[in-house]
C-alpha cells in the first residue's frame, strides 16, 4: 500500500496525539505544500524542560526536518501575568532580569531538540514585541470581542469560584494575551498540551476575526509522572528534566512503576511501532529488563548511544547487580513529597535515632557521599516523592530502603 506524506506525518504522531483540531484542517495544510508556520509558545517563569514538554517538541523537530519553521515565542510580556492554570495563588512579579536568564534556560533546553541552526527553520520571538507599545483602545478593542461569560467558563476560574478564591482581572485577561499571540505570529499549527486548548481555541477566534485562516492545534499525550500519580512538575520532584544528567535521567527513569514502562515507551522514545508491538508482551514477563531498555532509550534520545550504554552498564554494575548489603534497614514512609535533605533527616532520626542538621546533611550531598538507587545524589533542596524500594546509601556503610505506607 502506498503511503502519502500526509499519511506519514499522522502516523507517526498517533503515538503521542490526544486530539486534532481539526483533522481535515490539518490533512490540508500538510497537503498544501505551504512552509507552516508553527507556534511554540513558553511562559519563563520557572527555568526548566522535561520529557512530557519535549514530547511536543519532538513533533515540531520532525515538522522542521520536513522544512517546516518553529517560532519559538518567548511569552516575556505574558510572563508578568502567569497562566493560572491549576494555580489558586496569584503568581508573584518577576523581575525583567530573571525573566532573560530563565529565557536563555529554556533555549538552551530547547536546543537539545529543536533546530537552531537554520533561520528558515527556527524564529525567536517575543511577546512584548506587540505588547509594549500597544495602545490600551486597541487591547480595549479585543476585549470587546470575547464575552466575560466565556472567559470565566474556564475550569480553573470556575474551580476558583467554587473554592471562594480570587480572581484578578489582569489573570481573566491571560487566555486573550495568548490567543492574539497566534495573530500576530499568523500561526498555522501549535502543538500543545491539553490544559492550554483553552486559551489556543481563542487564537484561533481571534484569527478568524483577523481574517486569518485559524491554526490547527495538536493536544498530545500527558502521562504520570515517575510516581506514578499526578502529571509531570518540578514542584513534585516526579519529573525528568531535559537538564538533568544522563546519570539522573536513567536514575529517574528505573523509578518509575512498571505498569507505566509501555507508556513510556511509546510517548517519550522514537522506537518504531514494530518494536513497541513486541513489547507490549514482554513487559509484563521482565519488567526490570524493559525498564533498563526504556532508561538507554531515553537517554540515547537526548545525550547518544555512547552514553546511553555507559549510564546502563554503570546502573547494572551498581545497583542492578545488588552490591548491596543483604540486609538493610528498612523505613516506612507515607509517600508525600519533601526535599531531599528532609528525607534523609527522617531517616536516621526513624532508624538510628540520630539528629543531624541540614546543614550536617547537605555538606554530605555536596560531597557525593550520598546516592539514591547507585546513582550519586547531590542536591538536597530537590523535592522527591518516595519511591517502594528506594534504596538510599550515606557514605560507605550506612544504608536505608524504603517501604511506602
Amino acid at each position: 500500500m502506498v503511503t502519502t506524506a500526509t499519511e506519514a506525518i499522522l502516523d507517526e504522531f498517533a503515538w503521542t496525539t490526544e486530539e486534532i483540531i481539526s483533522l481535515e484542517e490539518f490533512k490540508k495544510l500538510l497537503s498544501s505544500g505551504k512552509r507552516m508556520r508553527i507556534k511554540y509558545g513558553v511562559d519563563v517563569t520557572a527555568p526548566y524542560l522535561h520529557i512530557g514538554h519535549a514530547v511536543n517538541l519532538w513533533m515540531m523537530r520532525h515538522l522542521q526536518d520536513l522544512g517546516h519553521k518553529v517560532i519559538f515565542l518567548v511569552g516575556d510580556f505574558t510572563t508578568r501575568i502567569g497562566d493560572p492554570t491549576g494555580k489558586n495563588a496569584l503568581r508573584p512579579v518577576i523581575p525583567s532580569e530573571e525573566i532573560e536568564q530563565n529565557a536563555q534556560a529554556f533555549i538552551e533546553q530547547a536546543r537539545m531538540v529543536l533546530r537552531f541552526d537554520d533561520p528558515e527553520l527556527l524564529e525567536v520571538r517575543f511577546n512584548s514585541e506587540w505588547y509594549n507599545p500597544m495602545p490600551a483602545l486597541e487591547l480595549l478593542q479585543l476585549l470587546a470581542e470575547v464575552s466575560h461569560a466565556r472567559l470565566i467558563s474556564r475550569d480553573m476560574f470556575q474551580n476558583r469560584i467554587n473554592q471562594g478564591e480570587d480572581i484578578r482581572m489582569h489573570e481573566i485577561v491571560y487566555p486573550v494575551l495568548q490567543g492574539y499571540d497566534s495573530v500576530a505570529l499568523q500561526s498555522d499549527l501549535t502543538i500543545i498540551g491539553s490544559d492550554q486548548l483553552f486559551n489556543e481555541m481563542l487564537g484561533r477566534f481571534y484569527q478568524e476575526k483577523a481574517g486569518q485562516t485559524p491554526q490547527v492545534i495538536i493536544t498530545t499525550r500527558i502521562t504520570p509522572g515517575i510516581d506514578g500519580k499526578a502529571k509531570q512538575s518540578k514542584s513534585l520532584g516526579n519529573y525528568i528534566g531535559l537538564g538533568h544528567s544522563p546519570k539522573d535521567k536513567f536514575g529517574r527513569v528505573m523509578r518509575i512503576p512498571d505498569t507505566l514502562v509501555l507508556t513510556y515507551f511509546e510517548v517519550y522514545t522514537a522506537l518504531p511501532r514494530s518494536e513497541l508491538e513486541k513489547l507490549a508482551g514482554e513487559v509484563e514477563k521482565d519488567p526490570m529488563s524493559c525498564k533498563l531498555h526504556l532508561a538507554e532509550e531515553i537517554v540515547k534520545r537526548y545525550h547518544g548511544a555512547e552514553v546511553a550504554t555507559q549510564e546502563r552498564e554503570a546502573f547494572v554494575e551498581t545497583f542492578s547487580r545488588r552490591k548491596v548489603p543483604a540486609e538493610i534497614p528498612e523505613i516506612t514512609l507515607s509517600g508525600e513529597p519533601q526535599k531531599a535533605v528532609e528525607l534523609l533527616k527522617n531517616l536516621f532520626l526513624t532508624i538510628n535515632g540520630e539528629t543531624r542538621s541540614n546543614r550536617e546533611l547537605e555538606r554530605l550531598f555536596v560531597q557525593g557521599a550520598v546516592s539514591l538507587n547507585g546513582q550519586t545524589f547531590t542536591r538536597p533542596k530537590d523535592v522527591l516523592i518516595p519511591a517502594e524500594g528506594d534504596i538510599w546509601q550515606v557514605g560507605k556503610r550506612t544504608w536505608f530502603r524504603v517501604k511506602l505506607v
